[in-house]
């Protein structure tokens, strides 16, 4: 280890893990191509285009600009291992019993038949097509069952496919990530145990025994941390550092006991923590969340950047585009529409055969079993071949994956006809008398409006008023799985809170767009003020500045209305100024079904056809309506 570089080469890790991230956030594209091309440059790379093992300023053994294992030497195997286990009791920690008993049949045997049916049958392909031997077959097969969340959430938002099949293929990324992970660990553990010379139903006995010692401490962990937070033995500011603590002293205990059990143990201690309805779980998800991106993106740059231009080179064969080609083809049809026989339309099956893009997991996991079985093989008389080449053959399925499956979801969905016909509407954030009625009025002009609060007694009367809504807090994880984004193109944060608007506002604004966001004008009315959210965090502000929510609620009970007024070639906007002059003007729906907010500087564009929404006295409600009505006739 060079001592002298090795910071050098940390703090490039990171600015090159972090920096791709940010540029896949700023031009919504899949960061994790990103990261891995990252890597690539700074790797093989460097080592093909500039390197000169000569050189004073670089050391890499290779050329190479990064050349983890001449780094960090022994210490590369703990630093992946370990990157791996936070990652997967990320996975565990997204994976609730109840969730998936409403994910559906379909889901179901997707998981528990297409699962082990595609680990068979992708060992079959990564034998025969790939040419690695049956230890890295099987092991290579069992994580590349794994299609995870992470790339699946965007390839659904960009389509605008929900429904069943988006359900359908949401549900599976999130229980596949753990299962996947538990696939290859059995498949090592069974290969490991051979080749110390034990017997087929040995080394079967001990691989269940090993695990279910592991699964038994991860839960002991779980159970252990939720009595220990429930009964206030800790305060809030070390509840999240306690959680990752524990995340490595579980991993690092089951290591002790068998070797890579600690993955097992570390996913049982993220779904016991799912299942347990601990107060506070979005707070620890959260920081969970901030160190699984920064463990994501140095584990990507260092298993990229660790490849060698040889490594690429063996990769880059005939044996690998047959391999993806049987994967992409026959493995992932097959194993779909076998498993969801009867449970799916033809259509829906099609579509999901098809569409399986792997992401993080299957990439960190291979990486680290690849390496396992490279130093099983040379520290044992068990002969393995191929084991070098499953993290090159990891990358190539990522990227074909990605590219294939993004471009081609959309074109696809909209030809089978599982896209969305509907326009994606509204959705409205936060509910009070206020936002009740324009929701409803959005919804009577055949716009697809979703009410949301996180307070059950609080979305009673928008239930009963037949208005749909959403239980739930929208700025969690959770409602990344469970609210469908393809139903809305646009939010309006109407809370009577508004810094919490401005963070809805923020969360939304890089998926939506900053237009496509909005808010209320601050109480005091003045958006220059210092003292308030600055109008570079707010959302864009719905209506005239100065019409708070107070002001809102007090005209509403003073009798003021929400109306819809259609425009027509002899009623337009002039007429609908001197009608209704004391009216706001809240939306202009226009002919296509879609909706534009108005606020300070943007006026309705106006023209037959036009829809526009808005709130005033009762008197010139009935004055707007009728002369359109009139104008129309």
């Amino acid at each position: 280890m060079h001592h002298d570089t090795l910071i050098f080469s940390c703090a490039l890790i990171g600015a090159l893990g972090l920096g791709a991230q940010w540029i896949a956030w700023r031009i919504q594209a899949p960061a994790i191509v990103l990261m891995a091309l990252a890597g690539l440059a700074v790797g093989p790379f460097w080592a093909v285009v500039f390197g000169n093992p000569a050189s004073p300023l670089f050391y890499g053994v290779e050329g190479a600009l990064l050349d983890p294992s001449h780094e960090f030497g022994d210490l590369l195997r703990p630093i992946v291992s370990l990157a791996v286990a936070v990652i997967l009791f990320e996975g565990g920690l997204a994976l609730k019993f109840e969730n998936l008993r409403d994910a559906g049949a379909a889901v179901r045997r997707m998981v528990f038949v297409g699962g082990p049916l595609a680990w068979v049958l992708g060992s079959l392909a990564a034998y025969y097509a790939a040419g690695l031997d049956w230890a890295s077959a099987i092991v290579f097969a069992g994580v590349m069952v794994v299609t995870g969340p992470t790339v699946i959430m965007p390839l659904l938002r960009q389509s605008k496919l929900g429904g069943r099949t988006g359900a359908a293929l949401k549900w599976e990324g999130i229980v596949n990530d753990p299962v996947g992970a538990l696939f290859a660990v059995a498949a090592y553990e069974i290969i490991r145990v051979l080749a110390q010379g034990q017997s087929v139903i040995g080394a079967a006995i001990w691989i269940v025994f090993a695990a279910s010692v592991g699964v038994a401490l991860g839960v002991a962990f779980g159970w252990g941390i939720m009595r220990a937070f429930r009964a206030g033995w800790t305060p809030e500011f070390l509840k999240a550092p306690i959680i990752f603590a524990s995340i490595i002293m579980c991993y690092g205990i089951a290591e002790l006991m068998e070797k890579e059990i600690g993955l097992v143990a570390v996913t049982a201690y993220g779904m016991t923590l799912a299942n347990s309805r601990l107060a506070g779980l979005a707070e620890l998800r959260k920081f969970k969340e901030d160190i699984a991106v920064l463990l994501v993106s140095g584990v990507f740059v260092i298993l990229t950047a660790n490849l060698t231009p040889e490594m690429i080179g063996a990769a880059l064969t005939w044996q690998t585009l047959l391999f993806l080609i049987c994967m992409l083809f026959i493995v992932r049809p097959l194993s779909v529409w076998i498993s969801t026989y009867g449970t799916l339309k033809r259509n829906e099956a099609i579509l999901l055969g098809w569409i399986a893009p792997r992401g993080i997991v299957a990439v960190a996991v291979s990486g680290l079993f690849g390496s396992l079985l490279v130093d099983l093989s040379r520290n044992s008389t068990f002969d393995i071949y191929g084991a070098d080449r499953i993290a090159p053959l990891a990358f190539a399925m990522v990227f074909a994956t990605v590219v294939l499956h993004g471009f081609t979801i959309s074109p696809m969905a909209r030809w089978l006809g599982l896209a969305r016909k509907e326009r994606p509407g509204v959705l409205v954030v936060g509910v009070n008398p206020w936002s009740m009625g324009l929701s409803q009025t959005l919804q009577e002009a055949s716009i697809d409006t979703i009410l949301a609060d996180s307070n059950w007694r609080r979305l009673r009367p928008a239930r009963e008023a037949g208005l749909e809504t959403f239980f739930g807090e929208v700025l969690s994880e959770e409602a990344e799985v469970r609210l469908d984004h393809s139903r809305f193109e646009t939010v309006a944060a109407l809370s009577t809170n508004e810094p919490y608007n401005a963070l809805v506002c923020g969360h939304f604004a890089p998926e939506l767009g900053r237009h496509k966001v909005h808010q209320l004008s601050p109480q005091d009315g003045d958006e220059e003020d210092p003292r308030i959210i600055g109008m570079g965090t707010r959302g864009r502000t719905l209506m005239k500045r100065g019409r708070s929510y107070d002001a809102l609620v007090r005209d509403l009970y003073r009798g003021w209305e929400f109306a819809r007024t259609q425009l027509t070639e002899k009623y337009g906007l002039d007429e609908f100024y001197a009608d209704r002059p004391k009216s706001d003007l809240i939306a202009e729906i226009r002919p296509d079904k879609s909706i534009v907010f108005l606020g300070p500087n943007r006026e309705p564009r106006g023209g037959e056809g036009v829809i526009l929404v808005s709130f005033g006295p009762p008197d010139t409600t009935e004055i707007g309506q009728d002369a359109a009505e009139a104008a129309t006739a």
